[in-house]
């Protein structure tokens, strides 16, 4: 039985489900970004008890095709962006790598994700990829120049443009600044 978990974005959502799963008495078999699977309810267990014990957590369960189709999309984002799995091809932008993962037209999936998410899928993109910058700057052992080319930005100028007008400030005044506003992936 395959669990569909909403807001897991990294390997210690992965442990914590798991840890708590288990706890309730289920046998785990696979924990993946937003899918879990499991033998079987315990006859002690339901699903409302799992959707509990999840939410305490900060997580849900995922009932809807639709949502869990959203909740891959993030995923596979955050995989690409935040953790730089690199499934995506060089030569691909995001819509033609999503296309290729997922089997549906971008339009339909970037619909789907704006109507469930209240935001597009270029909007969410680019949150991730200032989420992942403000964290290399923070580390301050990259340039702006290799941020830029890990991130697939096409200059140094385009990120310290989408950078200034989703921040309000510039790179260089943020790494420069005491002040931490790194968002939750989850939030974004």
């Amino acid at each position: 039985m395959t669990l569909l978990i909403r807001n897991m974005v990294c390997d210690r959502c992965k442990r914590v489900v798991r840890e708590e799963l288990e706890k309730l008495g289920l046998t785990v078999s696979r924990v993946e970004l937003g899918e879990v699977d499991i033998d079987s309810l315990p006859p002690t267990v339901t699903l409302d008890d799992v959707r509990h014990m999840l939410q305490i957590n900060g997580f849900d369960l995922i009932d809807d095709k639709k949502q869990s189709l959203v909740e891959h999309i993030k995923v596979l984002l955050i995989n690409e962006i935040q953790h730089l799995k690199a499934e995506r091809l060089a030569t691909e932008n995001y819509s033609t790598f999503l296309e290729r993962k997922l089997g549906y037209e971008y339009s339909y999936l970037s619909g789907l994700f704006s109507a469930s998410e209240g935001q597009t899928l270029e909007k969410y993109i680019i949150a991730l990829k200032i989420e992942k910058v403000k964290e290399w700057l923070r580390y301050d052992e990259l340039t702006l120049s290799e941020i830029a080319w890990r991130l697939s930005y096409s200059s140094v100028q385009h990120l310290s443009n989408q950078f200034r007008q989703v921040m309000g400030q510039t790179p260089g005044q943020f790494r420069k600044s005491t002040q931490v506003e790194r968002r939750n992936l989850d939030a974004i």
